[in-house]
């Protein structure tokens, strides 16, 4: 095993290795913490390089699984719906209409979809066929998980995105949403002249 500062590798390094390893550390030293962080994040996200799960930062404290970046650089555009929707088991007409829209979003790179999109993806996904696709779309707007589009199109709200990225934990999720919605003021009573 070889050593490079407090840093302990299981990987040999070669010439090319310790000079691209020399380089980058040398230009990060001129960083604070947080941006040290979010650079070697973003080039591991750029990179598509994704440690496995549980494996530890090199500073040891963060597994990379649970860094905080948007890994739209690097996720895994193989996942079916049928296996996206597995995994994130919505239970609701409206939570399922919420992860097929974030599926044709992320992952078919279509941000703005019709009704008819999200119920051919469902039957794709192999889900039980809605009873009235339209009215479930309408609701998952009105709980402010979609939003109208141009053109008669919807797309998926930063709410309803948080919310599909929190799945399958149900309460984090909706714990995510109260938290995420704006506290409306209550109106002030008009007093009435008598």
């Amino acid at each position: 095993m070889h050593t490079f500062g407090m840093v302990h590798t299981k990987w040999r390094f070669t010439v090319d290795d310790f000079e691209a390893l020399s380089t980058i550390v040398g230009v990060l030293k001129e960083l604070d913490s947080d941006a040290q962080k979010r650079v070697l994040q973003s080039v591991q996200a750029f990179l598509g390089v994704t440690p496995e799960r549980g494996q530890q930062s090199p500073n040891g404290t963060l597994p990379f699984s649970e860094a905080p970046y948007d890994q739209s650089f690097s996720r895994d555009r193989t996942v079916s719906a049928k296996e996206f929707l597995r995994d994130k088991n919505p239970i609701t007409d409206v939570e399922r209409v919420t992860c097929l829209a974030y599926y044709l979003s992320h992952y078919r790179d279509t941000p703005h979809f019709k009704t008819l999109d999200i119920s051919s993806l469902n039957t794709e996904a192999a889900q039980p066929k809605f009873s009235n696709t339209a009215v479930a779309v309408d609701n998952a707007r009105k709980l402010g998980y979609l939003v109208p589009a141009t053109k008669g199109n919807k797309q998926i709200t930063a709410l309803g995105e948080k919310f599909v990225d929190l799945l399958p934990d149900r309460e984090a999720a909706r714990e995510a949403v109260r938290n995420f919605r704006p506290r409306r003021r209550a109106k002030k009573q008009k007093s009435r002249k008598e």
